[in-house]
């Protein structure tokens, strides 16, 4: 018998006191040991990876090491490089790109080459021009006609070549030499196949670009083996770019080597030649399909699958058929198309079930974003009232004006649109019939598109014959397609800019404080503007004798161009009794180059850097000319000063000027005045080719007479091609003035000047105000 000691007996009831902390501890001893190899480890491979370990001499370097630089196991941690200048070197400044895809090194998918001759430039090459133009970024034709005269709208290459092989080899140098950077594919075609554009492109956004690839037709060669197979060039084939750079350097070996008399057949050799690379039909999955057309057979009758699924159909021997071909395909695509939409609305109702709306959150149309909902009373949409004939939202204010041109021919689709539909879905137990439109009402919501509520009094016609009339209230909505970008000229901010300034006898005391503002805002920034003065003086103003009314002015230009060296601001001296803008504008135009960028501009007007550019970005050669409309300032009798606090119970406060400086105190309140067009930006060429149509179709009398009441804005609108921009300008801010309305003006611009002084006084609770004010003080 053993009988335990102390010290035994301490150390039992001692773990009997930890043996329910016993896991506890093991597991943090566990992990913390864990925790301490961890970090031994990290400690031992934390090398930076930026720099090459040295092993021991003698012994090679292994790249795949784990001291090398063996980024394909581990990630890669990228290391913040800090920019430093050295100061003593001289700053140079980074040019940039034009676009920024040339700056990514970006590509375009796909370009089209087109081999055509002298016989079917003009027929089968237009058809495919008309046919496949707009699907594609880029498509070009190759000829080996010397001098060809080019289609509108085509970009032809002529090589001065009609042999086979070399207008293959000088079509590929041509792509490879200008496009070989620019595009991934690269497809060639003949111009008597028909491709069906989207199936195409949808077919090169499939494939990888980083192999080399010949997809086509297969054909073998005759008398060659099974491998050696070249692309049919009647059914189109595509081209990698990696191909073509890599074929680049054989094809001078290749024209001089190999003699074929078809350019197909003399590619597939070449390629197979120099680089041990046939023709494929299939590849990643994705397949090349074509279709031989049979001579005399009907596309509108041809309903097998090969040609339903086909890519590239050969041969097309004239541009009708060609048409024909693009008929059925685009029918078929429009098919495919609204067979899809109709699975995607069925799948968006079922499922519109499980959201927590249900059935009460679904839209109509199905697919279609909701209507807009106005969250106050400023967001409201209106609608716009119309019948067959007139329309009760008229552009220039008017209660009632003729409903005419796409605005007329918008409300017809829509109401042939609706009687189509109704049609289709009661036919054939009713057939309607359109009486007249009772009701139209139309607004355009920027969430969805035009939408359309029409009142319509139709016949209803039964299978027996019965007739009725009936009046029934349909909707449509014409939906938002696909946003594009509008192609427009490049433009510049670096074009010199010459402000032409009219100045007649009455606003010469004005022009000292044009002219210090024209100091500030542009000679001293040293913005790249001129400036011309166009002093006109009346019949018996500056006459023997008689003081000049033009002396201060021309004191200030001198003082101007003394204190900013070589500064050159010129003026120009005008008599005449009542001088239109037109004939103004004449003179100044004879005065300086067609490629002058004229800035329009009146007394009262402060243009500053931000306001020439504007005229440099919206003014554009050929294409569009740009009128702004300047914010004019309230009578400050009518609407005066106000305090940023404001009186206790005052209204809103009238709109302030856009950019205005709060620490110059309240400013005069006021409106953009839209009657006035006496600023304009446009160039002196298109000036002159309106002018010249303008003296064109009105000769004589009839031409002194329109010039009398003639704007420049009028010119451009009435008598010149161009786009007419017309948008608010808020770096332009005027003064209160009022404009002196000649009686000579037409009746519309003197409407236009009365209306324009009118509202120019205050704002309607200014005026509500001033008139309370001055009965007040009658009756008193």
């Amino acid at each position: 018998m053993h009988v335990a000691g102390p010290a035994t007996m301490r150390l039992s009831s001692l773990l009997a006191l930890l043996r329910p902390a016993l896991p506890l501890i093991l597991g943090l001893s566990l992990g913390c040991s864990l925790s301490l190899l961890r970090v031994s480890w990290i400690q031992g491979e934390g090398e930076d990876p930026c720099v090459e370990a040295v092993g021991e001499p003698g012994v090679p370097h292994n790249p795949d090491s784990r001291t090398g630089l063996d980024q394909s196991d581990e990630d890669f941690k990228p290391r913040i490089v800090p920019y430093y200048r050295d100061p003593n070197k001289p700053y140079k400044k980074v040019l940039r790109t034009r676009y920024i895809q040339t700056e990514l090194g970006s590509r375009e998918r796909l370009l089209v080459a087109v081999l055509t001759s002298r016989a079917t430039l003009s027929t089968l090459a237009v058809a495919v021009n008309r046919t496949v133009a707009h699907h594609f970024p880029r498509l070009l034709y190759f000829t080996g006609q010397r001098g060809a005269r080019t289609p509108a709208g085509m970009q032809v290459v002529s090589h001065g070549d009609e042999r086979p092989a070399w207008l293959m080899s000088e079509t590929l140098r041509h792509l490879h030499t200008h496009f070989g950077a620019d595009y991934d594919w690269f497809f060639i075609m003949q111009d008597d196949t028909y491709v069906q554009a989207p199936r195409l492109a949808a077919l090169a956004g499939h494939l990888s670009i980083n192999q080399d690839l010949y997809l086509g037709r297969a054909e073998e060669f005759i008398g060659a083996g099974e491998q050696a197979r070249y692309c049919h060039g009647g059914f189109g084939y595509l081209l990698s770019r990696s191909l073509l750079l890599r074929l680049r350097p054989h094809l001078d070996g290749c024209r001089g080597d190999i003699l074929s008399a078809r350019p197909d057949e003399w590619l597939g050799r070449c390629l197979i030649d120099s680089l041990g690379i046939g023709c494929v039909s299939q590849h990643q999955g994705q397949q090349y399909r074509s279709f031989e057309l049979a001579k005399n057979r009907d596309p509108e009758k041809e309903g097998s699958s090969a040609f339903l699924s086909a890519f590239a159909v050969h041969p097309v021997s004239e541009g009708t058929l060609m048409y024909r071909l693009h008929k059925r395909f685009s029918a078929l695509e429009l098919e495919r198309a609204y067979s899809e939409i109709e699975q995607l609305q069925a799948q968006i109702q079922n499922l519109t079930v499980l959201t927590p709306e249900g059935e009460a959150g679904l839209s109509w149309p199905i697919g279609l974003p909701a209507p807009f909902t106005p969250h106050s009373r400023f967001e409201v949409l209106g609608w716009d009232y119309f019948t067959e004939q007139h329309t009760f939202s008229c552009a220039d204010g008017s209660p009632k004006c003729p409903l005419q041109g796409a605005s007329r021919a918008d409300v017809g689709d829509a109401v042939e649109t609706a009687l189509e539909q109704l049609n289709r879905r009661y036919q054939p137990r009713l057939r309607f019939q359109k009486q007249r439109l009772l009701n139209g009402y139309r607004r355009f919501d920027p969430a969805r598109g035009m939408e359309y509520t029409l009142d319509l009094l139709l016949e209803a016609v039964t299978q027996r014959g019965h007739r009725r009339a009936l009046a029934r209230r349909v909707s449509l909505l014409r939906p938002l397609s696909r946003v594009e970008i509008l192609p427009m000229p490049y433009v510049t901010e670096a074009t010199r800019v010459q402000l032409v300034l009219p100045l007649p006898v009455a606003e010469a005391a004005a022009a000292l404080a044009f002219l210090e503002a024209f100091a500030a805002s542009v000679l001293e920034p040293r913005e790249h503007a001129l400036l011309t003065l166009l002093l006109v003086y009346g019949p018996r103003d500056g006459g023997r004798g008689a003081p000049d009314p033009f002396l201060g002015v021309k004191a200030a230009v001198a003082e101007l161009e003394r204190r900013h060296p070589g500064t050159r601001l010129a003026w120009l001296a005008v008599r005449a009794e009542a001088p239109s803008q037109v004939r103004l504008m004449d003179v100044v135009s004879k005065k300086h180059p067609v490629d002058t960028l004229f800035f329009l501009t009146t007394v009262w007007t402060r243009p500053g850097p931000e306001v020439l550019n504007r005229c440099r970005m919206n003014a554009i050669s050929g294409w569009q000319a740009f009128f702004p409309v300047h914010f004019q300032e309230f009578n400050p009798a009518l609407a005066p000063q106000r305090s940023p606090a404001g009186p206790p119970g005052a209204g809103p406060d009238p709109p302030s000027p856009p950019g205005a400086d709060p620490s110059r105190g309240a400013p005069v309140g006021g409106r953009f005045d839209r009657q006035a067009s006496a600023e304009g930006c446009f160039y002196n060429a298109d000036y002159l080719a309106a002018r010249a149509r303008l003296a064109g179709e009105l000769a004589g009398q009839e031409e002194e007479e329109a010039l009398e009441g003639l704007e420049v804005m009028d010119v451009f609108l009435r008598f010149s091609g161009l786009h007419l921009f017309r948008a608010v300008e808020p770096g332009l801010v005027q003064k209160f003035s009022l404009r002196d309305c000649s009686p000579r003006l037409s009746e519309e611009l003197y409407h236009r000047c009365r209306l324009s002084n009118l509202e120019g006084l205050g704002g309607r609770a200014q005026l509500a105000m001033a008139l309370f004010e001055q009965e007040q003080a009658n009756s008193t």
